[in-house]
């Protein structure tokens, strides 16, 4: 299986399980039935088996079976990203681990086909889109063309940078546009941002100083 095939692979099933997870939860919440425990914690999953809900065990069986495709797929990753340099110097960025360092390579590929970090943001769909009206220029939402894949982790990966190092050039942008714009706007913004950190980690062959 190709590298950008297997990555794309477990971000489809980890997708998959969130969606049977929220059914679990519509059953829950349809019949009024709550569980302190955290959700699907040991403790989660012994309180819904003592449900006895024919629906609620075969979402389990599904979720047992899709935990275990996870669980082998992350292994390959984990051993493709301590083998491969791209992806060691990746990880060097707060925010990006092993599977989002392999996800991101596998969809950048070759850095030297983007001339610049604007052209990798474009790529990504993660710059706002423009129109002009009587000689002046609007910018609006993201253009989300390109890949969706990469679009995603690195929103993802931003999340995780912005809770991890509040103190960072990239977490305080993320303030600056969450108070203006808000948190969803924010995230976006700095997601954009981290991408082009990520552009000259790449271009330049170095590790990430903050």
């Amino acid at each position: 299986m190709a590298l950008w095939e297997l990555v794309r692979y477990r971000a489809d099933v980890v997708r998959a399980r969130t969606r049977v997870k929220n059914r679990i939860h519509s059953i829950l919440l349809m019949h009024g039935i709550r569980i302190d425990a955290e959700p699907f914690t040991r403790d989660f999953v012994r309180e819904l088996k003592e449900l006895k809900d024919y629906r609620i065990d075969g979402y389990l069986d599904v979720l047992e079976s899709l935990n275990m495709k996870i669980r082998d797929a992350s292994a390959r990753i984990r051993s493709i990203a301590n083998d491969n340099e791209t992806c060691r110097l990746l990880m060097t960025i707060p925010g990006i681990g092993y599977y989002s360092a392999v996800l991101i390579e596998s969809e950048i590929g070759d850095i030297s086909r983007f001339p610049d970090s604007y052209h990798l943001c474009s790529y990504a769909g993660l710059i706002p889109s423009t129109h002009s009206s009587g000689g002046v220029t609007y910018h609006g939402r993201i253009t989300k063309r390109g890949s969706k894949y990469l679009r995603w982790i690195m929103t993802e990966c931003t999340h995780t940078h912005v809770r991890t190092v509040p103190e960072s050039s990239v977490s305080k942008f993320y303030a600056k546009i969450a108070r203006k714009k808000g948190k969803q706007k924010g995230i976006v913004a700095a997601a954009s941002k981290l991408l082009k950190i990520v552009y000259w980690v790449m271009k330049e062959r170095r590790e990430y100083h903050g």
